[in-house]
């Protein structure tokens, strides 16, 4: 953010940006820093302890049924409704021990050829599938699902999935495919009231 502290006391400029390393501490990590240590301190205790939206309606009968079906589905195998944080030093006391509930695994997994990356290879004028570090195009992070529910309520445009195709939650599920095909599968047998159950559990995470 263009910001310097003492853990990164430089700039970073790369030999492109001219004007960026004319600055004072341009990439001259002796030249002082613009953010205290105490101030970073703060800004980093208050960033740790933002808590997720509380869930909504969780005693709607309908809510009820659709955390069963999700169950029922095999979603909770790769989205883990339940984790608790581990012991933490004095200085984090606050996250210590805590039961949170992120529903995710934070596991790569094989999500089949359709929602696999397609990003542009430098060295030709084509779309490849390309690797990340240890992932290839077909794996992905399982995403925390708290506060989906909330999504297109603070942004009525918002998609979903990696890169935004899909429009809305369903849709989102239906693209699932690889590890998670027989998942999606359960969830095409559902019929309109269960997938609106399904939905409704969704949205009150």
């Amino acid at each position: 953010m263009g910001l310097t502290t003492s853990l990164f006391p430089a700039e970073g400029c790369t030999t492109a940006q001219v004007t960026c390393r004319q600055l004072p501490n341009g990439n001259d990590p002796q030249s002082g820093v613009e953010v205290r240590d105490d101030i970073l301190d703060f800004v980093t205790h208050y960033v740790s302890n933002l808590a997720v939206p509380a869930r909504r309606e969780v005693n709607a009968s309908e809510v009820i049924m659709g955390q069963q079906l999700f169950r029922d589905a095999g979603c909770s195998g790769c989205h883990v409704e339940r984790f608790v944080t581990a012991e933490q030093g004095p200085a984090r006391i606050e996250q210590s021990r805590q039961i949170i509930r992120p529903y995710t695994d934070l596991l790569l997994h094989d999500m089949g050829p359709e929602l696999a990356d397609r990003r542009l290879d430098g060295t030709a004028a084509s779309v490849n599938h390309l690797s990340e570090g240890l992932a290839n195009a077909q794996e992905w992070r399982t995403p925390p699902l708290w506060g989906i529910g909330l999504t297109q309520v603070v942004n009525a445009e918002a998609t979903f999935l990696h890169d935004g195709r899909a429009r809305s939650i369903m849709e989102a599920i239906l693209w699932h495919d690889g590890e998670a095909a027989g998942s999606r599968s359960h969830v095409l047998g559902y019929d309109a009231t269960q997938r609106q159950a399904l939905l409704a559990f969704l949205n009150s995470l």
